[in-house]
């Protein structure tokens, strides 16, 4: 081999072990996580389903379908379901993902969080008639769902 094949080599695998290290988040521990929900330092992207029901307890309201996240700038996301019908989040420009989103709701403790890939992805404090409002769309929705839009769920 040459010496300046050799050198590319040794530089494109420097570069996918530098894009390996940059792109892996690491979760901090479970415990970790838990204090931080005790701490009400609800961190995106840090923060697991199980971190959150360990702390706080199984939410009040749940909800769970299939999402679509409106991609902001900063890499956050934000529910289509938490934007107005045919509106689109201030900011944003045009990046959307889609997937199952797990919404838990704590109206005693005024918070609707929701996870997407099992991270939390997306928070927001409210009143607690505002995630009782919330929770009885969910329920006025889930009444027109048929067994082909519950797909392979349990």
């Amino acid at each position: 081999m040459s010496v300046a094949l050799m050198t590319a080599i040794r530089c494109l695998g420097g570069v996918l072990v530098l894009g390996l290290i940059v792109g892996c988040k690491s979760l901090p521990t479970l415990e970790q996580q838990e204090q931080l929900v005790q701490a009400n330092n609800l961190v995106l992207d840090q923060i697991t389903t199980m971190a959150v029901v360990n702390a706080w307890g199984k939410p009040p309201l749940y909800h769970s379908e299939f999402s679509h996240f409106f991609v902001m700038p900063d890499f956050s996301v934000i529910p289509r379901s938490r934007v107005a019908t045919g509106e689109a989040p201030r900011g944003w420009k045009a990046g959307v993902h889609a997937g199952e989103g797990v919404y838990f709701a704590y109206p005693d403790r005024g918070w609707l969080l929701v996870f997407l890939d099992d991270r939390l992805a997306y928070k927001e404090e409210l009143k607690a008639e505002e995630l009782h409002a919330i929770a009885k769309t969910w329920a006025y929705e889930d009444r027109f769902k048929t067994r082909l839009d519950e797909g392979s769920r349990p």
